[in-house]
């Protein structure tokens, strides 16, 4: 996974819709790496672990991999895994690290508004419980990265789209909590499935293998193919390919790309082979399913 990072401009008009964006971001951060890497953000978000931080705006971290400590005025400190989501408050002094000998992978999302403060308000969410272990789940991942992909050309009228994905982010989070609550029971299968759709959805423009993703899971292949078919109904190869083909929309709609820079973003071997595979799963061309469902068309 690469690193992105994006600070956004609002206006007015975003602020009456009642939660706005301010930033968003993603990364990796290798063993015994100083962190955070002070020259990569503005001032104001900046901290060193001996003094800490306060911010003037809500943040919704997820940890993907890693794992780290994490302290604050009203949580205490608190021992993070991976699959944590931590809460931050504005005005609420707080600090985290990934352990050096791990390392963490993180997204994050900053934002304001009446609606966020709504939810603090009617205790959805408490100062005193700013961590959530929700497991490593791609439908999690899948929010944070919809939302940077709509961040990154801030086409008109982005705004109120991403701050409905930062709701149902919330709402997301809010649920898994309470469906934990009910029944703390994990079947080491279904996360073990949860963390490899997370691994192939992270690494869809990569060349990652099906083998290499086993390997990375410390499952033989044969027992992963048969487990994730078991749990997903769908072979993890398939789900891969599905992957590629639902990034390869976005792609077509949202950027200016060539097809052919398309095909070899996701490594497939031509743009003829990408071409003739996407019409026999979508039934159309590439450049046919651009030309009908573009928004700029």
């Amino acid at each position: 996974m690469d690193t992105y990072h994006k600070y956004l401009p609002t206006s007015h008009a975003d602020e009456k819709w009642g939660l706005t964006l301010l930033d968003v971001g993603y990364g990796t951060i290798p063993e015994a790496y100083t962190y955070p890497n002070e020259q990569q953000h503005p001032a104001a978000y900046r901290f060193k672990w001996e003094q800490g931080r306060i911010l003037q705006e809500y943040q919704l971290i997820y940890i993907s991999a890693g794992s780290g400590i994490f302290e604050s005025t009203n949580g205490g400190k608190i021992t993070i895994r991976e699959g944590a989501v931590i809460l931050l408050f504005p005005g609420e002094w707080h600090r985290y690290k990934p352990q050096d000998r791990t390392g963490w992978s993180e997204y994050w999302v900053g934002f304001n508004g009446k609606i966020a403060d709504n939810l603090i308000r009617h205790s959805f969410f408490s100062k005193k419980k700013p961590v959530f272990f929700t497991g490593v789940r791609p439908d999690i991942i899948r929010l944070y990265q919809d939302i940077v992909d709509y961040t990154r050309h801030e086409r008109s009228g982005y705004q109120p789209l991403v701050s409905g994905c930062v709701l149902y982010l919330l709402g997301l989070v809010y649920s898994l909590s309470k469906q934990q609550a009910l029944s703390r029971t994990d079947d080491d299968h279904q996360q073990l499935v949860q963390k490899a759709t997370a691994l192939l959805r992270e690494n869809v423009e990569t060349k990652v293998t099906i083998e290499e993703i086993a390997d990375q899971l410390k499952i033989s292949y044969s027992l992963f193919r048969k487990v994730f078919k078991k749990y997903s109904g769908i072979a993890p190869g398939k789900y891969l390919l599905q992957l590629k083909i639902d990034r390869a929309k976005h792609l077509l709609l949202y950027t200016d790309k060539l097809i052919k820079e398309i095909a070899y973003d996701l490594n497939f071997e031509s743009e003829y082979y990408f071409s003739k595979f996407f019409k026999e799963k979508t039934g159309v061309s590439p450049l046919t399913y651009k030309k009908s469902y573009s928004p700029k068309h």
